[in-house]
């Protein structure tokens, strides 16, 4: 009952109130972005959602667009902003996808969305991450983020579609707080951002 029904409820109203009581924060960030990124505050991606229905995750832009001589965009690590690296750090980056749970997209906990261009990659295990709504956050999240391996992650993404409960969704709620203020997992050593995931070869 919780899964197909009482999640989706709580999700819209945590969602509401989320986007209330975070308004002042969300407007200062969307000020600061778009004079740091030339008028584009928001980063909008397709990703799949449940059952691999393609949507626009929406979310801050922690990076602006510049480009080497040759047209081609600079590394991660080059691009991304002052005002970026800290909203990256704080997690402040999340806060757009609010609109996305009210949408109905996704969902407050969830396997995270990813590319569009993985689903093909995905064994047959894996692919049940996309049985319910991505979120925001997950139950990989808040067990390693960006610095575990793809495979550790598709596990415990799995492990939550088959363990969804009221108790693990608080549970997993409290423990991304806690992740926000370690600051714990947000990139992988070396990198800006975690790596890309190319098959389980």
């Amino acid at each position: 009952m919780y899964k197909h029904f009482f999640k989706r409820v709580f999700d819209f109203f945590i969602a509401l109130i989320g986007l209330i009581v975070l308004s002042p924060i969300f407007i200062f960030v969307t000020i600061g972005l778009y004079f740091a990124n030339q008028g584009k505050p928001f980063f909008f991606q397709a990703r799949p959602g449940l059952n691999e229905k393609i949507f626009k995750i929406i979310k801050f832009k922690t990076m602006n667009d510049k480009k080497d001589p040759n047209g081609n965009l600079l590394s991660d690590a080059e691009r991304l902003t002052p005002i970026g690296a800290f909203v990256r750090k704080t997690s402040l980056d999340e806060i757009p996808q609010l609109i996305n749970v009210l949408k109905g997209d996704m969902a407050i906990i969830g396997p995270r969305p990813l590319l569009p261009q993985y689903l093909p990659l995905y064994n047959e295990t894996q692919k049940r991450r996309h049985n319910v709504r991505p979120g925001i956050t997950g139950w990989a999240q808040v067990n390693g983020r960006n610095a575990i391996s793809w495979q550790k992650k598709f596990e415990l993404d799995v492990w939550y579609v088959d363990n969804i409960s009221l108790i693990l969704d608080v549970k997993i709620f409290f423990l991304t707080i806690k992740k926000v203020f370690v600051r714990e997992g947000i990139s992988q050593e070396g990198q800006v951002t975690m790596e890309a995931f190319n098959g389980n070869n």
